[in-house]
């Protein structure tokens, strides 16, 4: 079982999100906060496996109070769940710690699979902020080819037809749309392109597509 805590400063979004996470069989929500005091008191004391994090809450907000939590002897994952998807926010809670960032409006089943994916030690970020976090962490501008990146180049071609789409930021729902496969068939394919580029996540990934041109390939 995947415990939560959630930390949100709006009750009614707090009882949405727990009405979302209790719904699910693996999951549950073991506390809620108000504040970012309230939850760093409440994850010491109740040792979540993550803490799905509202960025602006009053007193402690949930960037101070990510950073704080990183600092405990077992710190859990912490998601922020935000409204704001602007650069800004992105880059703050990545320094924090965060290892995860979704908008409020994520459909239910993407925050679930978000929350289990960061309890795994995974990154997980929302398509409406992928593309910021590759930009943050793609800033030395350095660009090579596909071909000029062995692990690309021994891709089959319909890997680097998921990676290019993965680079844009899309869900595995809607890669499948693109390219006529299951939601089932392209977690397969995700999962196998990850191991064939030896990465652990698919922010890595995406830098990977961004770095060779693949991202922004029309072809």
């Amino acid at each position: 079982m995947i415990t939560v805590l959630v930390a949100d400063d709006d009750p009614a979004v707090r009882d949405g999100l727990r009405a979302i996470i209790d719904a699910a069989p693996d999951l549950r929500v073991i506390a809620e906060a108000w504040d970012g005091h309230t939850a760093v008191d409440r994850a010491r004391r109740l040792l979540p496996d993550v803490v799905a994090m509202d960025v602006r809450m009053p007193g402690m907000d949930g960037i101070a109070a990510t950073r704080r939590l990183r600092e405990l002897p077992s710190p859990p994952a912490v998601l922020i769940l935000t409204t704001f998807g602007q650069d800004e926010y992105v880059e703050r809670a990545l320094a924090a710690g965060a290892v995860g960032f979704l908008v409020k409006d994520t459909p239910p089943a993407d925050l679930l699979g978000a929350l289990r994916s960061v309890a795994e030690g995974h990154a997980a970020f929302g398509s409406a902020v992928t593309g910021h976090v590759i930009d943050l962490t793609t800033r030395d501008g350095s660009r090579e080819t596909p071909q000029e990146d062995p692990r690309v180049a021994a891709l089959t071609g319909r890997q680097v037809d998921v990676l290019r789409l993965l680079g844009r930021g899309l869900s595995n729902a809607d890669i499948g749309s693109e390219l006529g496969m299951t939601e089932g068939t392209v977690k397969a394919h995700v999962t196998q392109l990850l191991a064939r580029l030896g990465v652990s996540n698919r922010v890595e990934a995406a830098r990977i597509a961004y770095r060779t041109g693949l991202s922004t390939d029309d072809a």
